[in-house]
């Protein structure tokens, strides 16, 4: 049984109710009903989670506990509550994507990235929100309406897992699934103050035994599974359970988490460059607080240009608008809002698709970016760079013409860059800005070596290690 004098087991991470649950001083049951209570205490002015799944929640918690007194060894995440965004699928249950028109798809088994949770002992309490076919930087839809950042209505929740962020950040499980074809877990991390890393091209196992069809060839290559937690250490702990083989996966990439031990001290390039868009005093700072808690852990961190940008981002995000238009108009017209047909048409407007022959020619210059930053990292195998030039954005600013979609789109280079690319790369939350509309945390973003989330991970770790995690912070403020 729990310990009387514990905290409230809501506030464990995944990594303390993990080895509580090993060693006997807290039960999988114990730890789930904690988190279903916190969930149903939040959740409705949040709304952060749209499906609860309390009862089969329960069931398994008390499953596993059983299989552990009975002798079977527990999991690494052996108890931890964790929760699954609506566009993934989920053995009966629907996969809506925030779509109306997607009510009825049921998943006839689970998506890799799910079995690999329940694999290794996660108990899943509960679906999360995204936006409209996960395509907005913000979580609204018509299906579930909008999901609130816990900080508090000055601040957008982010998206596309706009409803991971907010749940994890606000107590609801210390885990939350999402995904990123261009910033979907790292926008959510920099609105919330979470901390995640986008894992790189085929790292995660990703399918969806739902799909009619598969995904067009840059939607594989540039989207990606991954978690939101509230301590880098829980990332350290929960990404090798996710990197788990998947035979339905036939692109996954089988390497073991962490790789070859590389020559210390690692060199880190230190970048300011927002590329014309105006670097906020408060992201500034943030930066140079992430680049000295790096210094003080004993990286060499320097002030360098990465190559090939601002090209990859703006290449690439006009190809995937390219692919996406050629092969997603037909559905966005059948099941899309008369809101998110307008967006796409501003997108569209603001950032032309690439068609024809010059799509695929920026699908080829791919290649020569990630060449380039693959020799630059020869020298730096991690690079500190902004997230966004300015604080996260107020809710509904992608619809505010081209300027709001400039602000929360457009300025976003270093996320849809990665991507493109297919490198990992990491958001932690550096510094608390106490600004007029109201507090907020500022992320700051750490890229990697292919392959190598491991040293991404270690970094964002040293990073939270001297200025500390944001949730404490939001859970004074939320009282």
């Amino acid at each position: 049984m729990p310990d009387p004098m514990l905290p409230d087991l809501w506030r464990l991470s995944a990594t303390e109710t993990a080895a509580m649950i090993r060693d006997g001083r807290l039960t999988a049951l114990a730890a789930t009903e904690a988190a279903l209570a916190r969930m149903e205490a939040v959740n409705p002015q949040l709304n952060a989670v749209v499906e609860s799944l309390a009862e089969e929640a329960l069931e398994r918690a008390g499953a596993l506990d059983a299989a552990q007194a009975a002798g079977k060894p527990p999991g690494p995440l052996q108890g931890v509550p964790v929760t699954i965004k609506v566009n993934v699928d989920q053995a009966g249950h629907a996969t809506t994507n925030g779509v109306a028109g997607y009510r009825e798809i049921v998943a006839p088994d689970d998506a890799p990235v799910v079995a690999n949770l329940l694999r290794a002992g996660a108990v899943v309490i509960g679906r999360t929100n995204t936006p409209e076919f996960s395509f907005r930087a913000d979580t609204d839809n018509p299906l579930y309406g909008r999901t609130r950042n816990p900080w508090g209505d000055h601040i957008s929740p982010g998206g596309s897992s706009g409803g991971a962020g907010a749940a994890v950040m606000a107590g609801i499980g210390a885990l939350g699934h999402g995904n990123d074809i261009g910033g979907s877990l790292r926008f959510p991390a920099a609105a919330n103050g979470a901390v995640t890393v986008k894992p790189g091209l085929g790292r995660v196992p990703a399918y969806n035994p739902s799909q009619k069809a598969e995904r067009g060839i840059l939607a594989q290559a540039m989207s990606v599974q991954g978690v939101l937690a509230r301590s880098a250490a829980d990332l350290a702990l929960a990404m090798p359970a996710l990197i788990a083989p998947d035979p339905r996966d036939p692109f996954h990439v089988p390497l073991p988490w962490a790789g070859p031990r590389l020559e210390r001290p690692l060199r880190v390039a230190f970048t300011r460059d927002c590329f014309g868009f105006a670097l906020h005093p408060e992201v500034s700072a943030a930066l140079d607080a992430a680049a000295q808690a790096l210094s003080a852990a004993g990286y060499e961190v320097e002030e360098a240009t990465p190559p090939a940008m601002p090209d990859a981002a703006r290449v690439g995000y006009r190809a995937l608008l390219g692919e996406t238009k050629a092969l997603l108009s037909g559905e966005f017209a059948r099941h899309g809002s008369p809101a998110f047909l307008a967006l796409f048409e501003e997108y569209f407007r603001q950032y032309p698709p690439f068609e024809g022959a010059e799509l695929l020619s920026a699908m080829a210059q791919r290649t020569a970016f990630a060449r380039d930053w693959a020799l630059f990292q020869e020298r730096y195998p991690l690079t500190l760079t902004p997230f966004m030039a300015q604080p996260f954005f107020a809710p509904d600013r992608d619809l505010e013409g081209a300027e709001g979609m400039i602000e929360a789109l457009g300025s976003a280079l270093w996320s849809f860059a990665m991507n493109f690319m297919g490198l990992p790369a990491g958001n932690v939350p550096a510094r608390l800005a106490d600004l007029p509309q109201g507090p907020q945390p500022i992320g700051v973003q750490i890229v990697g070596r292919r392959w190598r989330e491991d040293l991404v991970v270690e970094a964002l770790m040293a990073i939270e290690a001297q200025i500390g995690p944001m949730a404490p912070h939001l859970w004074a403020r939320m009282g």
